[in-house]
């Protein structure tokens, strides 16, 4: 790991982030309901959420959470799997369609990486809606289907080769792009004041 480069990030950082994105997100999705994808894509969820109600005039926007991991261990999972299989841990329950459908449903995540993870959710999230559409009158369902989209937030984008798509009518934004770099976020760290003054110490040799 000693050669990887490294990125620590702010809390201030995310929540700056945000901030400037939300302006863009509003004019061109917004969203009825937000899916944080745990556990990195819960904080940047909930301070999504106070600018979007701020931009939207109040609007009640929901968060609603899903558990996928990717690279952290999961019991009843093998060494194999970690790294190259998206394993769900949590999800929307049994009426997850009947909650998307028909709704602008903004997908969050702290980073894409690999894309594997978003491509994952987003498929699956799919799956769910097509789901609840059988379930409605057949003459209802094209304008059901219509009305139900999704989007993708991240705070950071990697530029780097990715290992899975994502439709291009599907909405795309991102708080930063940034190099293929090891993302220290602050919710990993066990000494908060150390990791801030770490960044510090970093944004000073690179200004």
């Amino acid at each position: 790991m000693a050669d990887v480069k490294h990125l620590r990030v702010t809390y201030n950082d995310i929540h700056n982030l945000i901030r400037n994105a939300t302006p863009k997100i509003v004019k061109e999705f917004n969203p009825d309901i937000m899916i944080a994808i745990g556990g990195g894509g819960f904080f940047p969820a909930r301070v999504m959420r106070t600018f979007l109600r701020e931009s939207s005039e109040n609007k009640a926007i929901q968060i609603q959470a899903i558990g996928l991991s990717l690279y952290e261990p999961v019991q009843g999972t093998s060494a194999e799997q970690i790294g190259h299989e998206v394993i769900r841990t949590q999800w929307l329950g049994p009426d997850a369609g009947k909650l998307l459908v028909g709704k602008r449903n903004l997908i969050v995540d702290e980073v894409d990486d690999t894309r594997k993870t978003l491509s994952y959710a987003l498929v699956e999230l799919l799956k769910d809606v097509e789901g609840e559409l059988l379930t409605r009158p057949e003459s209802e369902r094209e304008a059901l289907r219509s009305a139900t989209k999704f989007a993708i937030f991240v705070v950071h984008n990697k530029v780097k080769a990715k290992l899975a798509e994502i439709p291009t009518d599907t909405p795309y934004f991102s708080g930063a792009d940034v190099e293929d770099v090891w993302l220290d976020y602050p919710w990993e760290a066990t000494n908060i004041e150390e990791h801030d003054q770490l960044a510090a110490a970093d944004k000073a040799t690179r200004k």
